[in-house]
């Protein structure tokens, strides 16, 4: 189905028809239950589900139900939705209350099923269905929100440096303004305070006032003026948001403070002895400036992430072309180009050696310090370190089609998602400003009436100082930065999360299941004992053993071969070969008949077996393999698919962490629970099909726990994907990482160990901050109205509720930012 099949209409009644791709089914059956589920919805008034086009045609009354509501009854019926994407950034978001105004607008378009604004990002992600949202309506319903101006995603590697660039550019303008404005209120604060310079008073009052009217005018509206065009925009949007607290808040003392000046007499006799506050405005706007200015900052580090990923490609690849070397840039290398990589050089894209070899340095990308010895044949992935030789090879995925950017492209959609604990915030944040302002009306009000004299200069100090204090940029923030800082410093060891729900469902993981095979261990058979018979020398059985395997291709005896080879043992020619399914190999060897195999295969070549040893390797999990030459016993070699290196350590993390770790294999229950045994797993789940492990995962489930499921294979991607983290480890194939929530790039295993500290870290993390943000804005706006007055004849001055604004803001970026230096 092309997009320009799926569209959009109005019917006449007001009801929105769409085409929506319907995936996953496979019968008439299917219809009637998508069907079924798409008419339960409120608001849908009908619903046509055509199979042979897999698409549903649906009619709804936007005033009561939408998209979202509409995919969300599919996908709970069992099948899938189809859907296209949009990103952006957008420009001149500040806090959590313009997150929310537009996402409501962006929730209006017809087709848009989720729209995700990231304050800490400034980016927009919208899922649509196909032809249904253009970037316009996009743009369109940005500005419609409140001037919001949205700048489209280009490529990768464009889209990096230019919003580098724009974040330097407005980095700099906030450094800018921020100078002028503090070096002003400098002024204006000695200006206002003739008790503590008394040089002051020897310039008349009202010459005084006019001077400080004329320091204070710039800072309001050339440094501050970013406020005011936020709260203009707002304003004509019928809505409120920090901008206008700032604004509000600094007008108010601003005009009081210039009326006071020019028209005295407004104010009857008094009017000569009361103060002017135009220090009020300038260090407000200052240090919302300083706020700001130290948070973007930090914002910046704490994206620094997706910079460095970005940074690791080369600019440039060396291409053999018409036989000779041309170098090209990157952008231009496509599949089926021969690379040239020199000692030094970053391998430009992804590619199979075709001649030379080398040792790549992956640590860029894995976190695996030691280099990786490639040779014709090997893949090598782009941004990877050539460290030795030189190598040439063919390139077999370029631009988005790279492991870097499906890697960037991971870590953006993590930063950008959001936690399922960022909803409160959200919810809050739509009322926070609006009911700030109602607060302040009040206590306005409060003081005028109740207040000490001058009670209109204590109203109007009390009233700015709530305006003032109010943070909805903290609340906004807690969730985003720590979700930023978290993937992207998952990401720089090798561990990619796939979003905020992820990282909030992997710190709750009460099971982990591990899957036996290339998990827990390497995936590959290797000789692990060898016990020979009374008066047999070892290196001899081995010796006997290689040369009749040396012929077959099988696992297990490749893996005598090679111990034959790691022992320097030479390894004698083979006249003779033979293989006897399910019983071994018969061989003739220097004149003798090697028989490598099961007890059968040597009872049959009239060999008397000694069983006890074979017996002993069985019950621990190994295959034993008894040989004899001439019909002599020799001894038994035990192969094992082993553990990883890491393997104990790992499961013994997880259970020091309160995880009942859990293995399933379709081994036989004996050899299952002896390897269980082995790593200090808490249960093991044995002879079970690759297509019963899902099953096994929904049992456990079943129990009531949340599970993670950790496999490398294409048989673990059902088992993947039913869990409710699916952790797939780096040696493990595209199908598997598709399938999983959580990536990891080595295949280390204490890897799942570092993802699961790393979810509950950043989740403790954004706790703290959301407390925090609460419960500044809880206590501080109480004070700053004056509540603890009347006891303790504590009064707040707006400055000071200007200057605990900024620090809550910069509190909870700078808390985020701990994570980059979390030991994991």
């Amino acid at each position: 189905m092309t997009p320009e099949d799926v569209h959009k209409e109005e019917t006449p009644g007001g009801a929105i028809e769409l085409t929506i791709p319907v995936t996953g089914m496979t019968c008439a059956a299917c219809v009637r239950r998508v069907e079924k589920a798409i008419s339960a919805v409120p608001g849908v008034a009908s619903a046509n589900v055509n199979l042979a086009t897999n698409s549903a045609r649906v009619a709804f009354d936007p005033g009561t139900t939408g998209a979202a509501a509409v995919a969300a009854s599919i996908r709970d019926a069992g099948y899938g939705v189809g859907l296209d994407r949009l990103e952006a950034e957008v420009e001149g978001i500040f806090c959590a209350s313009c997150v929310k105004r537009i996402e409501d607008k962006l929730y209006l378009l017809p087709g848009v099923v989720t729209a995700n604004v990231n304050l800490a990002t400034a980016g927009v992600t919208v899922d649509y269905f196909p032809g249904t949202v253009t970037m316009d309506d996009v743009t369109e319903a940005a500005a419609a929100a409140g001037d919001y101006r949205i700048i489209p995603k280009e490529t990768e590697e464009g889209w990096a440096d230019s919003r580098a660039e724009r974040e330097e550019r407005e980095l700099a303008t906030l450094r800018r303004d921020l100078i002028v404005a503090a070096v002003l209120s400098v002024l204006v604060f000695v200006g206002s305070m003739p008790h503590l310079f008394p040089f002051v008073t020897a310039i008349p009052t009202r010459v005084r006032f006019v001077l400080l009217f004329a320091l204070t005018t710039p800072v309001m509206f050339w440094a501050g003026l970013r406020f005011f065009r936020g709260f203009w925009a707002a304003t004509r949007h019928r809505t409120a948001d920090m901008n206008t607290l700032v604004a509000v808040g600094t007008t108010a003392a601003y005009a009081y403070s210039t009326l006071l000046t020019f028209a005295p007499g407004l104010f009857g006799e008094r009017g000569a002895d009361l103060h002017v506050y135009f220090d009020t405005s300038t260090m407000i706007i200052t240090l919302i400036l300083l706020g700001r200015f130290l948070e973007r900052r930090a914002r910046g580090r704490a994206s620094q992430a997706i910079r460095r990923l970005a940074d690791l490609a080369p600019r440039t690849a060396t291409v053999v072309r018409d036989g000779g070397e041309v170098e090209v840039p990157v952008g231009d290398v496509v599949p089926g180009d021969t690379v040239l990589v020199r000692p030094g050089e970053k391998v430009p894209v992804d590619g199979v050696i075709t001649k030379g070899a080398s040792a790549l340095d992956e640590s860029m990308l894995t976190g695996e310090s030691v280099p990786v010895d490639k040779h014709v044949g090997d893949e090598v992935i782009g941004a990877t370190l050539n460290r030795t030789g030189s190598f040439e090879f063919r390139a077999t995925r370029t631009g988005k089609e790279t492991v870097l950017a499906h890697i960037i492209q991971m870590v953006e959609d993590a930063q950008g998602s959001k936690a399922p604990i960022q909803r409160l915030a959200d919810k809050v944040a739509s009322i926070f400003v609006p009911t700030v302002i109602g607060v302040a009306l009040v206590t306005f009000v409060v003081w005028v009436i109740w207040g000490t004299e001058p009670a209109l200069v204590a109203a109007l100090l009390a009233f700015v100082a709530v305006l003032i204090i109010a943070c909805p940029c903290a609340m906004g923030l807690a969730t985003p930065t720590a979700i930023m800082v978290g993937t992207g410093r998952g990401a720089e060891m090798g561990v990619l999360i796939k979003g905020g729900e992820i990282l909030e469902t992997a710190h709750k993981l009460e099971t982990i299941v591990l899957d036996k095979t290339g998990t827990l261990t390497r995936g590959e058979m290797a000789a692990t004992d060898v016990v020979p018979a009374n008066g047999v020398d070892e290196l001899e059985l081995v010796r006997l053993a290689a040369a009749a395997e040396r012929g077959s291709e099988h696992p297990v005896a490749q893996a005598v071969v090679a111990l034959a080879a790691d022992r320097g043992i030479e390894v004698p020619e083979v006249s003779g070969f033979e293989a006897t399914p399910g019983k071994g190999i018969r061989a003739e060897v220097l004149g003798s008949t090697v028989l490598v195999g099961n007890e059968e295969l040597l009872r049959e070549g009239g060999a008397d077996v000694a069983l006890e040893s074979a017996q002993s390797l069985a019950a621990g999990g190994k295959t034993p393999l008894l040989v004899a030459s001439g019909g002599k016993f020799l001894g038994v070699i035990g192969v094992a698919d082993t553990l990883r290196d890491e393997a104990r350590e790992a499961v013994s993390e997880l259970r020091g962490m309160g995880i009942e770790v859990v293995m399933i294999t379709g081994d036989r229950e004996r050899i299952a629970r002896a390897i269980g045994d082995e790593v200090g797993v808490d249960r093991v789940i044995a002879e079970v099909l690759p297509e019963g492990k899902a099953l096994e995962v929904v049992k456990l489930q079943g129990e009531g726990k949340l599970v993670g499921m950790v496999g490398d294979g294409i048989n673990d991607a059902p088992a993947l994907a039913q869990a409710d983290v699916g952790i797939a480890i780096g040696t493990g194939t595209d199908v598997a990482i598709e399938a999983s929530d959580i990536t990891l790039m080595r295949a280390d295993l204490m890897g799942v160990v570092r993802a699961i500290r790393l979810s509950r870290r950043t989740i403790a993390t954004i706790r703290q901050n959301l407390f925090w943000a609460f419960f500044y804005n809880s206590i501080g706006i109480p004070i700053a109205a004056g509540v603890l007055y009347p006891a303790f004849g504590i009064l707040l001055r707006p400055v000071f509720a200007a200057a605990a604004m900024a620090f809550s803001s910069v509190s909870v970026v700078v808390n985020s930012l701990r994570l980059r230096r979390a030991r994991l």
